[in-house]
């Protein structure tokens, strides 16, 4: 019995975080609607994107115990987020402005640190979590700039779901205007090891809920 409630909860549990992860970064990869605010957006949601993705592939690889599970891990998630973009492209925006945030490489880096350490959880939390930190903001730079024409779009399709009074009236140049990807690099591989390190205690509470 204690097999079957372990396994089950494994599974429930894996798709409880990663469906929750995917809701809660659905629009991460909307920086550019917020066409005023893009680069502070983008910073923002890096973080946000960083957070969900490091908890949930932690906690997921450090369960299983298998490196290449953070990986189906982030998979899982860009799946969902692909399936829930196609609401953009059903409400006539164009294939090539719709963005995915891009979470694969990171979860990679996750797996290698794990697997390169010789399953050393501390070494996952210090490494894989400063890897993510530091990587998942430039990969979805090198996604971002692929948008044909962002701006002319942008102003075509107003996103919908932002009301006319949260629209800045002119470009806010602030200061994290300049550098996007360097600021939420540094401050991913800062707060990265710490949700990372929440990944690994969330297995722990897991496993003595389970034994109980």
């Amino acid at each position: 019995l204690m097999v079957w409630l372990r396994r089950c909860t494994h599974y429930l549990f894996i798709v409880v975080v990663a469906v929750n992860s995917t809701l809660l970064t659905i629009n991460a990869g909307d920086y550019i609607f917020y066409t005023d605010w893009a680069w502070t957006s983008f910073t923002v949601f890096s973080i946000s994107q960083t957070l969900m993705l490091a908890v949930g592939a932690t906690y997921y690889l450090t369960f299983t115990g298998v490196p290449g599970t953070a990986t189906y891990y982030g998979l899982i998630m860009t799946v969902y987020t692909w399936v829930a973009k196609g609401a953009w492209f059903a409400l006539g925006y164009p294939y090539d402005f719709i963005v995915t945030p891009i979470w694969l490489p990171s979860a990679m880096l996750l797996d290698l640190a794990y697997w390169a350490t010789k399953k050393n959880k501390h070494s996952l939390i210090l490494f894989g979590g400063a890897l993510v930190g530091m990587s998942l903001p430039l990969f979805n730079m090198v996604n971002l700039i692929t948008v044909a024409d962002p701006l002319e779009t942008a102003f075509k399709y107003p996103r919908p779901t932002l009301p006319p009074y949260m629209t800045p009236i002119e470009p806010q140049v602030g200061k994290f205007y300049n550098s996007p990807v360097a600021l939420g690099a540094g401050a991913g591989a800062v707060l990265s090891v710490t949700f990372t390190a929440l990944g690994c205690k969330l297995n722990t509470w897991t496993y003595r809920w389970m034994a109980a």
